[in-house]
């Protein structure tokens, strides 16, 4: 294996609250539809042990590169098979593994630390690199190209829609006098509009950066987001066994409202978290990005 793989710098939020709530046990066999740096996937290993499984997906190829050489360098007996899939068709995966049932899902969704430190994938707001926000860029179109395609009023509509962002009109129009005199190709060209739009001084207090909220709606409209939790969401629960769980760990109100609803419409799921487990002060001291995480949990009924 490549020894230049970049280490991750990303750190699983909830870790403790998930791999509780997941109720794990030797033998086992989870889904972690979202391995990121791979911290909740080792940690489920650990539980389930060698006679258990881990099926890891993620359409980010640098992802499966890092947990690969992350776990090969622990030189302990884990049983991690990775996927070079998006969450939503997790019954590929588990076609290839040969599993038809399962003991468990997780899903730590949004974007993660690598992501983010990784500058040339446009997703940190400073960033030199192309407004891409693809998490797979062997699918669909980066961010740019369709900035500079939509009109003025699906880019408002997108960012509104996605990005609850109150000043989105504005910001689609001056993304689109901005691109009548050089198309928007730049992270840091779009982080600039968004904070001169914005007349919100920069001393209130927990003000968040002004392009907090169209980057993203961008990566939500990009990536199919919402798309693909709600197809994950209508076939998980095919693909349990009775008493198998699902934790989702959810960073703002769209997902989290989808996560809520589709656990109690479902007839078939007992919801074990009546209110969301969010992070704890000392958590989200030591890792800022935990403040907004929210994870709920279901399990099918066992009879």
């Amino acid at each position: 294996m490549a020894s230049d793989i970049t280490p991750t710098v990303h750190v699983s939020v909830l870790y403790n609250e998930t791999l509780q709530g997941l109720n794990l046990s030797p033998g086992k066999i989870i889904v972690d539809g979202t391995l990121g740096g791979g911290g909740h996937a080792i940690g489920i290993a650990r539980a389930v042990g060698p006679t258990g499984k881990v099926i890891a997906l993620d359409c980010d190829s640098a992802a499966l590169d890092r947990v690969d050489q992350r776990v090969e360098q622990l030189h302990e007996e884990l049983c991690i098979q990775t996927y070079f899939a998006n969450y939503r068709n997790f019954d590929a995966a588990l076609e290839r593994a040969g599993v038809q049932k399962v003991d468990g899902f997780v899903l730590d969704l949004g974007l993660s630390s690598d992501q983010l430190a990784d500058r040339s994938r446009g997703f940190s707001f400073d960033s030199d690199g192309e407004l891409d926000l693809r998490f797979d860029v062997t699918e669909g179109e980066p961010a740019y190209v369709l900035l500079n395609r939509w009109k003025q009023e699906k880019i408002a509509d997108v960012i509104f829609r996605y990005g609850e962002e109150r000043y989105s009109r504005r910001i689609a129009r001056a993304i689109v006098e901005r691109r009548q005199e050089k198309p928007i190709r730049m992270a840091s060209e779009l982080a600039e509009i968004c904070r001169r739009c914005d007349p919100t001084p920069p001393w209130v207090k927990n003000r968040i950066d002004p392009a907090t909220r169209t980057f993203q709606a961008l990566r939500i409209a990009v990536n199919d987001e919402l798309g693909s939790l709600e197809s994950f969401l209508e076939r998980c629960v095919d693909y349990l066994n009775p008493g198998g769980r699902i934790a989702i760990i959810s960073f703002h109100s769209l997902e989290d409202r989808i996560v809520k609803n589709a656990f109690r419409e479902n007839w078939n799921l007992n919801v074990v978290t009546k209110k969301p487990i969010v992070a704890s002060e000392e958590e989200i001291m030591n890792n800022p990005r935990s403040r907004s995480a929210k994870l709920r949990i279901a399990e099918l009924q066992k009879s």
